[in-house]
């Protein structure tokens, strides 16, 4: 079992940081950690990183994020 992370910004001129570090503190190996830089309002599964995410994960794996709004903006798309 491991721990994947996932963050996600809506603009290039915000900063990751305070999500990427939660995710460390959580458990998350860096190199497991997966981010966009994208408007939530695109449904998750046309994001890249969280594409890359889901293609990653096996069956045990554990996703982590530092907020459930960072997955998706509507309960059907966190879903």
């Amino acid at each position: 079992m491991r721990y994947l992370g996932y963050t996600r910004v809506s603009t290039s001129s915000q900063d990751a940081s305070l999500q990427l570090d939660a995710l460390i503190a959580a458990g998350v190996q860096k190199r497991d950690v997966f981010a966009d830089v994208t408007s939530g309002s695109r449904s998750a599964i046309e994001r890249p990183g969280m594409k890359k995410l889901l293609e990653y994960a096996q069956s045990g794996d554990t996703v982590v994020v530092w907020r459930v709004d960072r997955l998706g903006r509507s309960l059907i798309d966190v879903l």
